[in-house]
């Protein structure tokens, strides 16, 4: 389909009604545009803001036209919509990111190619597609990370293994499917990128983020990127602009890498959307990840976003709810927590809390890095989270 510009008064569509999508309909319509999701779940985060949802699956026929009907643009808030049901929409509407964008993102071994391709370094690895192979990863591949190649995220579908014997009774216990196995690299740091990326080419990036992962799920971030020197962050940034060009990427795309030991920087994986990682830029900065999926779908110019104030950011679980291993959920002390200067609170309106759920997040602003970590470490008191 045509990459027309969309000015406010069109209507944006978005498949997933998660955080994501809650967000992205809350920066399309502060922009003037209407909002329509295509979610399965009548309660759905984002289907609760938007002035339309289609209750359908992602394969729907029936409701994909509707979405199709309803909307001059279409995008997804998460990367396990089918590639195949945003093909089946771009003949329709526009769609961004691409279809076969969200498909390279979607596998990690065509995500690992694509890094490769690009020229962008990563970890060391080999792809295991059948239990045949076991027997013939290299030896240096050990120890290492054996990861499922699709479907996985926030620490899901992967397993440490220390030898051969481990590899093989992981790749049996994550089901016997495609799998990578990349090489355990000696880590420094972690650190993302949001990239936007315009129909006409043009590249924005927001400021580098310094993450702090437990269990496999983001916990906190830190901008300006506390341990990363001006020369690395370039590094990074020029990356993640780099492999967004490749693809031919409309939209926004977050890259995460690792800093190892000895300063090198490789990619880790990469998110075809917004991203945990990217939410301080709703307070933080003069154009958040959302308003530039927006612009980007809506086919608006694409300015350089400027980091106003420095901001930690941290990821609000289910587990808040639970004081003391009680099992009875309990409302969190948010009046404590509101007393802080500089917190900004965002609940994303899922009824039920859960272990692991993401329910929210808490970002904190402030004159200078310092003073957002102190009164973020405060916050983290008041929640009972981990110091960090």
């Amino acid at each position: 389909m045509s990459r027309d510009v969309l000015l406010p008064g069109a209507t944006l569509g978005v498949m997933g009604g998660g955080q994501l999508g809650r967000m992205f309909v809350h920066a399309a319509q502060s922009l003037g545009y209407g909002a329509a999701v295509l979610d399965p779940d009548a309660s759905s985060p984002a289907g609760q803001v938007a002035q339309h949802q289609v209750r359908a699956g992602y394969l729907d026929a029936a409701g994909l036209a509707e979405l199709a009907a309803r909307c001059d643009a279409i995008t997804t808030e998460f990367e396990n919509v089918p590639a195949e049901a945003l093909r089946r929409l771009a003949v329709l509407r526009p769609v961004a990111p691409a279809a076969d964008a969200v498909a390279i993102c979607q596998d990690r071994a065509a995500e690992k190619a694509q890094f490769v391709r690009c020229g962008v370094p990563c970890a060391p690895h080999a792809v295991i597609d059948s239990a045949g192979q076991l027997t013939t990863v290299p030896a240096s591949l050990l120890p290492g990370i054996l990861k499922t190649a699709r479907m996985g995220y926030d620490g899901k579908g992967q397993r440490r293994v220390a030898d051969a014997q481990a590899l093989a009774a992981a790749w049996h216990e994550l089901g016997g499917v495609p799998c990578v196995l990349e090489q355990m690299l000696p880590l420094a740091l972690e650190l993302s990128v949001i990239v936007a990326r315009g129909a006409d080419g043009t590249v924005v990036t927001l400021p580098v983020q310094q993450n702090l992962h437990r269990e496999g799920i983001l916990a906190v971030t830190e901008v300006p990127a506390p341990q990363a020197d001006a020369a690395l962050q370039a590094q990074a940034r020029a990356a993640a602009g780099d492999v967004a060009a490749a693809m031919g990427y409309v939209g926004v795309l977050c890259v995460e890498f690792f800093v190892l030991a000895d300063g090198r920087l490789v990619a880790n994986e990469m998110a075809p959307r917004p991203h945990n990682s990217g939410h301080y830029s709703i307070d933080a900065c003069d154009l958040s990840q959302f308003e530039l999926q927006v612009r980007a779908l809506a086919g608006l110019p694409l300015p350089q976003p400027r980091l106003h104030s420095p901001a930690v950011m941290l990821n609000l679980l289910g587990d808040l709810w639970f004081a003391d291993g009680d099992e009875t959920p309990r409302t969190p002390p948010w009046d404590r927590l509101l007393a802080l200067p500089g917190v900004h609170l965002h609940l994303y309106g899922k009824a039920e809390a859960r272990r692991g759920r993401k329910m929210g997040h808490l970002t904190i602003t402030a004159a200078d890095a310092a003073q957002a970590r102190s009164v973020a470490l405060q916050a983290a008191a008041v929640l009972g989270i981990a110091p960090f």
